[in-house]
């Protein structure tokens, strides 16, 4: 897919390195701080209170509507609308240009889905073996840092999803599932791959690139290779679509699901834990793989018999 959203007039690597930074900028500082002023309502015992709670968030549970606020804010002011204004002002574009005159396929959402969901079995293989992995001799002082930074996330993660109340689920979906849909999307697929592309003159370096740069900024080496995976599928799902929809879709459903499944299983409705981190057997990890990967062939041919899009 050709990059149509961006002036040719500027250099593309300058463009990609810019469009990294201020959505950066917008996910890690302007985002998070605001989200901390809109989090001032839901916190108790005062502003030096929260501020050390949030040194140890895990240990206070009335801490997780007020963190939920800020990654929220963080996702939905670094990576939505700070990337849009950077688009109206900075590229003379409106926002929504990604979005007009863009066909979506009933068939092409259900194959999505369907892929998306299929995909998690293949890639818990690759969530246990990269959790698992170890570091030579020389690297081992990375490895520590690494596995320290692995242990806090995940700890965290299991903080934010033990939900007391229905209340408390929805507004995880929102967070974990809807705004980063929208915003990582946005930004890694629908900003950054078509300027690597014009940058490297290659759409298959651009999907990897922008899959890595989506890995990276997440900061957990240990999760890094899954995540990298569904960021490629992620890429090819866009090139071969044109529409940026599809990804924010299958991105949506990945997380949802996670965390639909997740609190089933808390409510003992299912016996799954997606959890644990253990792969499935090598003979089913093997039989969906092949099903995935015809499945991803099908929406390639299907996208290339109703787009524009030439392999």
């Amino acid at each position: 897919m050709s990059s149509e959203l961006f002036e040719q007039q500027r250099p593309a690597w300058i463009s990609v390195i810019l469009i990294f930074i201020v959505s950066m900028l917008g996910f890690v500082v302007i985002g998070p701080i605001i989200g901390f002023i809109l989090s001032m309502p839901f916190i108790e015992g005062g502003l030096l209170s929260f501020q050390s709670k949030l040194s140890n968030p895990t240990a206070y549970p009335e801490l997780k509507i007020p963190f939920f606020i800020m990654q929220g804010s963080a996702t939905f002011f670094g990576l939505i609308l700070i990337p849009a204004l950077y688009i109206k002002g900075f590229e003379k574009k409106n926002p929504f240009i990604l979005f007009q005159n863009k066909t979506v396929y009933a068939q092409s959402v259900f194959a999505t889905i369907l892929v998306v969901v299929l995909f998690m079995i293949p890639n818990s293989f690759f969530i246990e073996w990269n959790s698992n992995l170890s570091m030579p001799d020389f690297l081992k002082g990375f490895e520590s840092w690494a596995r320290e930074k692995e242990d806090i996330a995940a700890e965290l993660t299991t903080y934010l999803t033990q939900f007391d109340t229905f209340g408390h689920f929805a507004l995880a979906f929102f967070v974990i599932a809807v705004l980063p849909g929208i915003g990582e999307e946005l930004v890694f697929r629908g900003m950054l791959q078509p300027e690597l592309q014009r940058a490297t003159g290659n759409i298959h370096a651009a999907i990897w690139i922008s899959a890595i740069l989506f890995s990276a900024i997440h900061l957990q080496f240990f999760g890094f290779v899954p995540r990298m995976l569904l960021g490629v599928m992620f890429g090819y799902l866009y090139y071969w679509s044109g529409n940026i929809i599809i990804p924010m879709l299958a991105h949506f459903v990945n997380n949802g699901f996670s965390i639909l499944m997740v609190y089933l299983y808390q409510l003992e409705i299912i016996s799954i834990d997606l959890e644990s981190g253990k792969s499935a057997s090598p003979l089913i990890v093997g039989l969906f793989t092949i099903i995935t990967f015809g499945l991803l062939l099908y929406l390639k041919k299907f996208h290339r018999e109703n787009n524009s899009f030439v392999s």
